[in-house]
């Protein structure tokens, strides 16, 4: 009999062939909840291949049972390993759970591996990172400029660490102007980050700028400036704040909170405070333009003086105001000249509207021995107008008079 896959069937049950179990358990442990996982355990059978492989378990005993699970790190993962496991260590490992189908075999293959301890310190690193740039700590906007010359450094670090023998050291060398204030706390420790909080605090607004760090350590040294006590105390100072926890390839969360990271408290003094070498350069150079552009501007003063004095001199002045009175005078007769043409022009121009005028006055024909009838109030301009009998007005250059049309004589030419 065979199955609907066309497998061999027995019993109502597909026989299937190895290979086909493997797939299936490939598909199995494709499960994403399998993928990038970590994996606490025991170190067991731990093995340092010649090739640079670690091939090892993790086991983990409860109560009467256990478990156990075959491990691989490749070299180039193990490579990273910043210790030597051994059998019977407590581990945290992460990576993804494979099968490699050959055998039949799943194992972990393992990315990184931490010891126990560290290694949930690192985790809780890892979720008070994603939780204090959820609030918005780490923004960039909120990062503020240093104050170009501080008066007051505060230094919040170890009374007896190096990093503030190295801190005054620079200030004392290139700014000793700038006066350090301290304010003193353990950097390390258990309870070392409520000692770093209360510092910060203690001495936020005394200051132009803080410097807040240490020298380097471990991870466990370095691990009260990731507290979120301090990464909070640090983004809500009201003074610019310079972190400096560690060396060059150190990194704390408080660094991300702070308004500048230096590499080191050396670097953050230098940071924090100007050179006073290139400061006193500066105030040459300054010196030096302001004396030139002084000294320019006084020798265009005198030139401007010298320039008025000659000119206000007695003979020149004399001869100046005489030059000037003469244009006076030829502007004065051109002035005239011009208003004498511009009357006769206007005369003439008065004299012809006059004249026009005059020839169209009706009444000055009345002076040549004319006159004008008029009939009604009407001035009769044909004989056609009147008709014998009618009583007309004849209006002299003197005077009027009334007539009575006796006969009326047409013109046969008109």
């Amino acid at each position: 009999m065979r199955g609907p896959s066309g497998s061999p069937d027995l019993f109502g049950t597909p026989i299937l062939g190895v290979s086909e179990v493997s797939g299936l358990i490939c598909d199995l442990l494709d499960d994403m909840r399998l993928h990038q996982i970590w994996v606490r355990g025991e170190v067991t059978n731990y093995k340092d291949h010649a090739s640079g492989h670690r091939y090892f378990s993790l086991s983990e005993q409860n109560g009467r049972s256990s478990a156990l699970i075959n491990c691989v790190m490749w070299r180039t993962y193990a490579s990273g390993l910043e210790f030597t496991p051994k059998n019977g260590m407590d581990v945290l490992a992460w990576g993804t759970v494979e099968v490699y189908e050959p055998h039949g075999r799943y194992q972990l293959i393992v990315r990184e591996m931490l010891p126990a301890g560290r290694g949930e310190r690192h985790l809780m690193v890892e979720r008070w990172k994603r939780e204090l740039d959820a609030e918005g700590l780490f923004s960039p906007e909120r990062r503020r400029p240093l104050p170009a010359f501080p008066h007051r450094v505060g230094v919040v670090t170890s009374p007896t660490g190096a990093a503030l023998k190295d801190i005054l050291s620079v200030i004392s060398r290139r700014y000793p102007a700038a006066e350090v204030v301290l304010s003193p706390t353990a950097v390390q420790g258990e309870g070392a980050h409520t000692e770093i909080t209360e510092a910060i605090q203690r001495v936020d607004g005394l200051v132009d700028v803080i410097i807040v760090g240490r020298g380097g350590g471990s991870f466990e040294d370095l691990f009260p400036f990731n507290h979120p006590d301090v990464v909070r105390a640090v983004a809500r100072c009201r003074t610019p704040v310079i972190s400096a926890v560690g060396h060059e390839v150190d990194t704390a969360l408080c660094d991300f909170a702070a308004d500048l990271r230096a590499p080191t408290p050396s670097a953050a003094a230098e940071r924090a405070v100007p050179d006073r070498r290139e400061v006193l350069r500066d105030l040459a150079g300054y010196e030096e333009r302001m004396g030139a552009l002084l000294s320019h501007r006084i020798d265009a003063a005198g030139r401007e003086v010298e320039d008025l004095r000659a000119r206000m001199h007695p003979r020149r002045l004399t001869r100046r105001i005489h030059e000037r009175m003469q244009r006076l005078a030829e502007h004065e007769e051109l002035l005239r000249r011009a208003a004498l043409s511009r009357v006769q022009r206007e005369r003439s121009a008065l004299a012809e509207v006059r004249a026009s005028l005059a020839g169209k006055d009706p009444l000055a024909i009345l002076k040549r021995g004319y006159c004008i009838a008029e009939s009604g109030g009407r001035i009769v301009k044909s004989a056609g107008d009147l008709s014998p009998g009618e009583h007309v007005v004849l209006r002299m250059k003197d005077g009027r008079c009334r007539a009575v049309v006796e006969d009326i004589t047409h013109d046969k030419d008109v």
